[in-house]
């Protein structure tokens, strides 16, 4: 795609909303990736109203938090998502008999726990799907990594990244939800993260 990215930055830099139809108005294969964290309902249905039968990508390590899958559920039903769920090649039972509990962040085997769970995961996903558009609700606040990054870029694949609310805060994503009477999720947890200002690896990777 030959697009002026640094013009479309300034053009809907504060405007979440407006570049989601811009890049659904592109009319190329997009979907949008979740995982059911706290304001994913924000992001979920902005890119819904946009395109109603957007594939929405769940990458499920078997991890989740009760409240996470309950929370899945109803949002599903709620907005009607076009919800495509890849799951790591082992369920979590399976990898747990042989190798006990998710590692901790400082253990060796955590980076191959990591690759299991989530980016393998992701990576079939892409092949399967072949998305040119990769919609995200990456913040800018989350880490220091995301905090250099823009709403559109392109990644070494060619592939179309866009993070409609990159620089929203909470107060922004509350509100919305709000004015929207969309349900939220508190109850969550990442055993690839472990710490809401680390990385999983999944966004340096792509």
């Amino acid at each position: 795609m030959n697009l002026d990215i640094d013009a479309i930055n300034l053009q809907f830099s504060e405007d979440p909303e407006g570049l989601i139809r811009w890049a659904v108005s592109l009319d190329k294969r997009a979907i949008c990736t979740t995982n059911f964290r706290p304001f994913e309902a924000v992001i979920l249905h902005m890119v819904t109203r946009a395109r109603p039968d957007i594939p929405i990508v769940w990458m499920d390590s078997g991890y989740n938090t009760k409240a996470t899958y309950r929370f899945a559920d109803e949002l599903t039903r709620r907005l009607a998502l076009n919800l495509h769920i890849y799951h790591p090649r082992r369920t979590r039972a399976h990898r747990e008999a042989l190798e006990g509990a998710a590692p901790p962040i400082d253990d060796p085997r955590h980076a191959a726990f990591t690759e299991e769970v989530k980016l393998e995961p992701f990576q079939r996903a892409l092949r399967e799907m072949a998305p040119q558009v990769w919609f995200t609700a990456l913040r800018a606040e989350d880490t220091t990594q995301r905090a250099r990054m823009q709403p559109v870029s392109i990644n070494a694949d060619g592939l179309l990244k866009i993070a409609p609310l990159l620089h929203w805060n909470s107060r922004d994503l509350y509100r919305y939800l709000q004015e929207q009477d969309l349900p939220n999720n508190f109850d969550y947890y990442d055993p690839t993260k472990v710490e809401e200002t680390r990385e999983c690896g999944l966004h340096l990777q792509h």
